[in-house]
């Protein structure tokens, strides 16, 4: 999956005979998962039409401030527009579009939309040799640059006017990914593998029973998508659950058992800067296994278990250059507890989950933890999703990184 999945692309078109390209442009981006929505200077529509576009977007095609066929239009506010946006495209950039991107100069939707962006803004010139040369046009370049655009190069070919030369718009795919590699190689995460585990285990007593408990792994699978989303390379290791994810940054490891869990966590671990242990393992298995389904007979069954192996603490043990995070969960005396288990297992941080509070725990879509890290210091968040959970977590990983 793209780092561009569920994000809001705003593809702003100028009028330049590149612009036939964006069609092409429209779909790379639908194809990574993006949320596509066009902003069309009124002459571009004479290059590439505004039914194409709308339908490959599926969304409608903006190209002026109103419709002005339709005395009842609504007016197309373009503070909505450049708010909604992630990330604003300008391509092709033409050197009248730039010039008056550089200067201020606002007279159309597409101009007005650019003024009032938020998010990022990427650019990607289209224009003649001698135009592309020119100094004004570097200049223009410079400008913008210094506004913290960013500007996807023109590449080498023969143009429109039959020069050959730099100056032709960027190829859609590339265009691509050269925007996806520039917001990972500047998210907080990039470089950085992080273990995270996930969800119940399930302890066999015959090949048909086991021993679990109510685990979801939706708190696991949003932080290893959150990582993701920061640039992290994840490895999930999770028991059984119905959670998915799909994610080119995520390498999902299914396991059953805590042994399971426990061997994986091993084998992972001293190749990763973070590890993040959200599972909820089991802590008793049973002693003996039967190989046949124990029938029913007596009136009364006595089953023996042994505690499970503690996949926390043992990481805390071999613990050297990793930023080691735990959970707990408790029903009483939940500070306490908590700051026992984060000095006893050599914790960096603990995320504390309460029972008690409600909307909190297992199988639920939200969640209310308080942060702990070794020095006792302490973070009480409020009820939140768990995707938002998520990213306080790593954000306060992110901050142990950085110190």
């Amino acid at each position: 999956m793209s780092i561009l999945s569920s994000k809001n692309i705003l593809l702003g078109i100028s009028a330049g005979i590149a612009a036939y390209k964006t069609a092409s442009l429209v779909r790379a981006f639908i194809k990574a998962g993006a949320n596509v929505k066009v902003v069309m200077t009124p002459a571009s529509k004479d290059f590439v039409t505004p039914l194409t576009l709308s339908t490959l977007s599926k969304n409608p095609v903006h190209s002026t401030f109103y419709n002005e066929d339709d005395e009842n239009a609504e007016w197309n506010n373009h503070v909505e527009l450049g708010l909604w946006a992630d990330y604003l495209i300008i391509a092709p950039a033409t050197a009248n579009t730039l010039s008056k991107m550089a200067n201020g100069t606002c007279d159309n939707l597409l101009l007005a939309t650019y003024l009032s962006a938020k998010c990022p803004v990427y650019f990607a010139p289209a224009m003649d040799l001698d135009m592309y040369k020119h100094p004004s046009t570097k200049n223009t370049f410079t400008t913008l640059q210094s506004f913290g655009n960013i500007m996807i190069p023109a590449t080498s070919g023969e143009l429109a006017s039959g020069l050959v030369g730099q100056g032709r718009l960027a190829e859609p795919e590339d265009i691509v990914t050269f925007i996806e590699n520039d917001i990972l190689g500047k998210l907080p995460l990039k470089g950085k593998t992080i273990l995270i585990t996930a969800g119940p285990t399930h302890e066999a007593l015959d090949p048909v029973r086991f021993i679990g408990n109510h685990s979801s792994g939706k708190m696991g699978f949003e932080i290893a998508k959150a990582s993701a989303s920061l640039g992290a390379n994840v490895i999930l290791i999770t028991g059984p659950t119905n959670q998915q994810v799909n994610h080119s940054l995520i390498q999902v490891v299914p396991v059953v058992s805590a042994q399971n869990m426990y061997d994986a966590a091993h084998t992972y671990y001293k190749n990763v800067d973070v590890a993040i242990l959200s599972a909820a393992v089991a802590d008793y298995k049973p002693k003996e296994i039967s190989n046949k389904k124990i029938k029913k007979s007596d009136t009364t069954f006595v089953l023996e278990l042994e505690k499970t192996k503690d996949i926390l603490a043992s990481l805390g043990e071999v613990k050297q250059k990793q930023l080691l995070v735990g959970f707990a969960l408790e029903t009483n005396n939940e500070l306490e507890y908590a700051k026992g288990k984060l000095k006893k297992k050599n914790l960096d941080l603990i995320v504390l989950n309460s029972l008690k509070d409600k909307g909190a725990g297992f199988k639920s879509d939200t969640n209310k933890v308080t942060i702990i890290d070794k020095e006792f210091n302490i973070k009480a968040y409020e009820l939140k999703s768990k995707a938002e959970v998520a990213k306080d977590i790593l954000r306060e990983v992110i901050n142990k990184l950085d110190a």
